[in-house]
């Protein structure tokens, strides 16, 4: 039985407080315009597209990315190895366990979210790459690690793209997160997931705070969330002060169009003028209650060994080790 945190539970962290006393129940559904960002051309456009992300992620902090380079052929050989990898039966899957606080490997509805108190209703891969030994498919998916690794890089490069213009309004060097991020060190961090979002029995009755993803901020300094057409649910809470005036929209699932938040990492190196912003996945309505959801998303979390401080110096300085463990505690019975 998985364990049921208390939502008036309390954490050291701001925001996980902010994420245990959120109403995530609220059905108030709005039409915000989430922001779409053309990346085509971008080394000629850098200073153009870092005012348009900036703006976006200030404003509203989400945005979609177009024209962003990742082939739709790398995005959808990556979806099919995800489906296969959940298609395994559960003894299969479970050979490749979620290891203990390092974001690597399976895990079936282990989620549990301080805003609900109650298990996600999905089952998650997640590939964090210096924790992947015994972890790897090979001998049932002999395909999966090459495709799954070619999406992984691609993931990272373009989140260093879009990192780079955070950065240089910030006014940091452009390759201040890159730096942060790097994929050559032991301690890098940053994971893919690979997601499946239950299909469920038209006859089952759950409570009200029952979601394929409850409510909550992101931990990263950047999530990059790839949708499958017609696969929707995902719901977005923008605006600066999301926390406090909830109103939800729904983001259209398209193929090859990348939907991205700040995440709470990010909040804290830009003094908060970058706000991690919350989001969920609904149930299904009753057309689509018996339809799987598939999702990767692709998180850049800095380096273990980095210091996360903003030059305002709003928050106490923390290692990005310290501060996922804490988020991964308090996320996991």
């Amino acid at each position: 039985m998985k364990t049921k945190h208390s939502q008036n539970q309390s954490y050291d962290l701001q925001e996980l407080n902010f994420e245990s006393n959120l109403k995530n129940v609220k059905e108030d559904v709005g039409q915000v315009k989430v922001p779409i960002i053309d990346l085509y051309n971008f080394e000629q456009r850098f200073k153009e597209i870092s005012e348009d992300l900036w703006q976006a992620a200030t404003q509203v902090g989400f945005f979609q990315l177009t024209r962003h380079g990742i082939a739709l052929d790398t995005i959808n050989t990556a979806f099919d190895a995800s489906k296969s990898f959940f298609s395994l039966n559960k003894t299969q899957k479970s050979q490749y366990p979620l290891k203990n606080g390092l974001n690597a490997g399976w895990e079936y509805m282990e989620q549990v979210r301080p805003s609900t108190g109650s298990a996600d209703q999905k089952e998650s891969y997640q590939i964090t790459l210096p924790h992947m030994q015994d972890l790897w498919p090979n001998t049932e998916l002999t395909q999966f690690k090459q495709d799954v690794l070619t999406m992984e890089h691609q993931a990272w490069s373009l989140g260093m793209k879009v990192l780079s213009c955070f950065a240089y309004k910030l006014g940091f060097q452009r390759d201040f997160f890159t730096q942060a991020h790097n994929k050559d060190k032991a301690d890098y961090q940053s994971t893919l997931r690979l997601l499946h979002y239950l299909p469920q029995d038209k006859d089952t009755q759950f409570d009200k705070n029952t979601w394929r993803a409850g409510a909550h901020t992101d931990f990263d300094c950047l999530t990059m969330v790839f949708q499958k057409q017609g696969q929707g649910g995902l719901q977005v809470c923008p605006g600066k002060n999301a926390d406090q005036h909830q109103s939800w929209t729904e983001v259209d699932a398209i193929d090859g169009v990348i939907t991205c938040n700040i995440g709470d990492m990010l909040m804290r190196w830009s003094d908060d003028k970058l706000k991690s912003t919350f989001h969920r996945v609904r149930m299904p309505k009753p057309e689509e209650i018996t339809q799987a959801r598939y999702s990767m998303a692709f998180f850049c979390q800095a380096n273990k060994n980095v210091i996360i401080q903003g030059s305002e110096k709003s928050y106490k300085p923390i290692s990005a080790e310290d501060y996922l463990n804490m988020r991964i505690a308090a996320n996991f019975a």
